[in-house]
């Protein structure tokens, strides 16, 4: 088999270029070789490499920087996704591609399900939703997976500067009005790896009927400020913090050019209903995140 990674230098692509070489050969690009604004070089690589399955890590995240390069989010998140879609399909490749809790408002007291109707506040949002739209309307063999508030050991995210902020100030406030699911990357690629291992052994009828839109993060819900409190908790050098104050704090506190949606935590039954697996608790991907960390 033969597997075409998008985004292997980010901190899902690198965790799926290690976990997927179990299934064959994979062949992992990234920007500026493979270019989704540039549909040619999505053509080129396709063609070239005549893959089974194509899995899309690959996307414009800055999220406040996009709501000014909207146009370039766009491209990169909505319209590429849909060429390579096409691209996918007139090949016979299989399509996995990675979306976002982002497309929905947070108006929902619940953890959001696949059937709940997005409605995103921002242009990240927007964008990624639209990839999602784009790469419906194409068909073919295609599996979304939504996730949420993702995060390494070893890349800028909230993990990280929530550690590196432990270790340069002794007053903290985290906003405490944000309810998500925390993602780790390896669980993510993981799990992604566990699931298609599974759906490998069906037919194409089978994978035809499966196709469409799963929620794929951390069990359970966080508000950003819980989770900081666990991170500092878990922190495996808690002797080169020195904070020595954390309280939570409103998001108009902090206010930022995208909006975020207060409440956009994931439930993920249909996924480990249909594949019959089951996705950790964040609290204890975390635990092992963090401990790994120290190894």
């Amino acid at each position: 088999m033969k597997i075409l990674l998008i985004g292997n230098t980010g901190q899902l692509g690198w965790e799926l270029q290690r976990s997927l070489m179990q299934f064959g050969e994979v062949i992992g690009i990234d920007f500026p070789e493979i270019n989704l604004t540039d549909n040619s070089t999505i053509s080129h690589w396709i063609q070239k490499e005549k893959p089974d399955v194509i899995f899309n890590a690959a996307a414009y995240t800055a999220m406040d920087l996009a709501e000014k390069e909207k146009d370039l989010a766009f491209q990169v998140n909505a319209s590429g996704p849909g060429f390579l879609a096409e691209e996918a399909a007139s090949s016979g490749a299989i399509l996995v591609h990675y979306s976002t809790n982002y497309v929905f408002d947070g108006s929902k007291e619940s953890p959001y399900q696949e059937s709940d109707t997005p409605n995103p506040i921002n242009v990240y949002g927007e964008s990624k939703l639209l990839g999602e739209q784009n790469i419906d309307q194409v068909g073919g063999i295609f599996f979304i997976f939504r996730t949420s508030w993702l995060y390494s050991t070893l890349n800028d995210c909230f993990l990280t500067k929530v550690l590196d902020w432990s270790r340069n100030k002794e007053e903290l406030r985290i906003v405490n009005d944000q309810i998500s699911s925390p993602t780790w990357s390896r669980t993510l690629a993981d799990m992604t790896t566990q699931w298609f291992d599974r759906i490998m052994t069906e037919d194409l009828t089978e994978m035809k009927r499966r196709s469409g839109i799963y929620h794929l993060a951390g069990d359970g819900a966080v508000s950003r400020y819980d989770w900081a409190v666990q991170i500092l908790k878990l922190d495996p050098k808690r002797n080169e913090q020195i904070l020595t104050s954390l309280k939570p704090a409103s998001s108009d506190e902090f206010p930022t050019p995208a909006k975020r949606p207060e409440y956009s935590a994931l439930d993920t039954s249909l996924f480990q209903e249909v594949f019959n697996l089951t996705i950790p608790p964040w609290l204890s991907s975390l635990e092992l995140a963090l401990s790994s960390s120290h190894e």
